[in-house]
């Protein structure tokens, strides 16, 4: 998967221990989505339609924690919905993080710099002329305001009980970016995103985050000017970068066709299509951090077949283990071995070239398909070589500096 060697050696060692068990199915990433509640309306999002009666409602903090306990996936993406509009989103990441997990903090960065200041005011000391300095060249360079700096000072979290979010080697920032400033603003229906997102990421690079992106690309997305997104971002010292094909499942097709009054088929994009796009995903993945297996990538440009394994990557919510998948709603279970036991598998995706449900039909994303290569479904002589050549040959350093002071 492409993470520092130490932690794709945690995702490993849990593979190995699952198929040594006899395991068929098992989690590999915990898709947790503790609140559907947004401060944006993207136009592909599909949750805008599919829980609009669920958004005022969240998981617990008890849930959420014993369903990362549950399925025992080492990894946990939290999303949603933005995850930072959760109410207690700083006890969910310490408790994941208590426990052992790999944690992505999945969110479009509006609330991203507040919760960065949240933790400098724990650790800001008046006495340290460093921390001082460091305050006057986060206001010079724009990345923090008057106000969050007195914010900071005046330590206001640190006389309180509840944890901050601070760098951890586990932890990660995963902006979501569909594109440079035009592009992303014009995708999620707000001028100016582009911008905070940047600021919150320079922010948390200079405060020893480890940052991540999120990015999907649409049938109206530019290569060139993907390629370009890339290059900027790693300029800012972005450890790594997630990218994945839009797929029309039914909610999104529903919300663009309801609210936006566009044409699907405008935006999404078919099997062909993506090929096309993704045609250049192993030169990216050689030039830049790109997220996912050699098989996936391979898959994304058309060059080989992979079955799609989405019990690897289950999607837990207000509603339940959500089923078949973390884009197709056919029910919701109470428990993820429920799920794993009851779910036909057989039924969907694409296999061989046959279409074993029509909503699969175009479907290449990375939470189906990219767990067929880390777990060899499907494997090819010289995909573990393939793989630890990936991981070897990362174009970034991750770290965990924790607060950087000049």
């Amino acid at each position: 998967m492409r993470l520092p060697p130490s932690l794709t050696a945690r995702i490993a060692a849990h593979i190995v221990k699952q198929k040594l068990r006899g395991a068929r199915r098992f989690a590999i990433v915990l898709q947790l989505e503790p609140t559907h509640a947004c401060n944006l309306s993207c136009e592909g999002c599909g949750r805008i339609r599919e829980y609009a009666e669920a958004r005022g409602q969240a998981l617990t903090l008890e849930k959420c924690v014993a369903a990362a306990d549950e399925c025992g996936a080492p990894m946990v993406s939290i999303c949603g919905g933005e995850p930072l509009l959760y109410e207690h989103i700083e006890e969910l990441v310490d408790a994941l993080l208590r426990r052992g997990r790999i944690v992505f903090i999945c969110t479009n960065a509006l609330l991203m710099r507040r919760k960065l200041c949240d933790y400098l005011s724990t650790v800001y000391q008046a006495a340290d002329p460093s921390h001082e300095l460091l305050i006057s060249r986060l206001l010079r360079e724009n990345l923090i305001t008057e106000d969050h700096a007195e914010t900071i000072r005046r330590g206001a979290r640190a006389a309180q009980s509840r944890p901050a979010i601070r760098p951890a080697k586990r932890l990660f920032w995963n902006v979501h970016l569909d594109g440079l400033e035009r592009t992303h603003d014009a995708v999620v229906g707000r001028p100016g995103v582009f911008k905070e997102a940047v600021r919150a990421i320079r922010l948390a690079k200079a405060l020893g985050f480890q940052v991540t992106t999120n990015t999907t690309v649409y049938r109206h997305t530019d290569v060139a000017e993907l390629e370009q997104l890339l290059k900027f971002l790693s300029q800012l010292g972005v450890d790594a970068h997630t990218i994945s094909p839009a797929y029309d499942f039914d909610a999104a097709k529903h919300n663009l066709l309801t609210r936006a009054g566009k044409d699907p088929a405008e935006v999404f994009l078919t099997r062909a299509l993506i090929r096309e796009k993704f045609a250049r995903i192993l030169q990216w993945a050689e030039q830049f951090n790109i997220l996912g297996t050699p098989a996936y990538h391979e898959f994304l440009a058309g060059m080989r077949e992979l079955r799609c394994a989405a019990w690897a990557i289950p999607t837990y919510n207000v509603k339940g283990w959500k089923a078949p998948c973390y884009l197709i709603t056919d029910a919701h279970y109470p428990s993820y071995e429920e799920m794993l036991q009851k779910v036909d598998w057989d039924r969907y995706g694409v296999v061989d070239g046959v279409v074993r449900d029509e909503r699969c039909r175009n479907c290449m994303v990375h939470c189906g398909y990219d767990p067929s290569g880390a777990l060899g479904i499907d494997s090819k002589p010289g995909d573990t070589w393939k793989n630890i050549r990936s991981v070897l040959r990362q174009r970034t350093k991750f770290h965990d500096a924790g607060l950087m002071i000049d």
